[in-house]
């Protein structure tokens, strides 16, 4: 029986399916993901109960068993990412407060970090989506990627690569990304803040 106390985290990287938008600013979440499930020794496979890849795995210090994790890519396109997020949660149990949604921020430079509880979408489709389908109070890990340069419209600039200035340093920022839900999962939401919120 899975009570609130032993209930897993529900880790989800949002981004869209599909090679034609792997390496684009919008699937970072698609990035932190892939690289945690490298850490927990995973690989992701198709979930039974939703439109979503997922590992399970757990997180923790050494030599200690660590907190039990889901992790979770909707297969659905980021703007219906709600639908397999509420399907994951209800199949495994998991209190919202223990969901996880790792996605790019415009209004954050690029490569920093901020951690929060509940709030709003700020015009992010996937977490609007989620918002819809299951209410705030779940976790965000915002990953800054800067504005669009002169008129690019919002929707080429998130859907676009990250450039070769950017890509110099974005294993660093994944890593620490990474890094950062880690610590979130073992120590809480304060200590990581105080850590990770550049």
């Amino acid at each position: 029986m899975t009570t609130e106390a032993n209930a897993p985290w529900l880790i989800v990287g949002l981004g869209n399916p599909g090679p034609g938008y792997a390496a684009n600013r919008h699937n970072i979440g698609f990035m932190v993901a892939d690289l945690l499930a490298e850490r927990v020794g995973g690989k992701f496979k198709r979930a039974q109960k939703a439109q979503a890849q997922v590992v399970e795995g757990r997180i923790g210090p050494p030599g200690d068993s660590g907190r039990r994790v889901v992790l979770a890519k909707p297969m659905s396109y980021m703007n219906l990412s709600g639908g397999p997020v509420l399907s994951l949660r209800d199949f495994y149990k998991v209190p919202t407060a223990r969901i996880v949604a790792i996605h790019d921020e415009l209004d954050i430079d690029y490569g920093v970090l901020r951690l929060k509880l509940g709030g709003g979408d700020n015009g992010h489709n996937g977490l609007k989506s989620m918002t819809k389908t299951m209410g705030p109070d779940y976790h965000r890990l915002r990953f800054g990627i800067g504005r669009p340069p002169g008129r690019m419209q919002v929707a080429d600039f998130v859907l676009k690569d990250f450039s070769g200035a950017e890509r110099k340093e974005l294993d660093y920022f994944v890593d620490r990304a990474a890094d950062a839900v880690e610590c979130l999962v073992i120590e809480g939401l304060e200590r990581a803040q105080s850590t990770y919120n550049s």
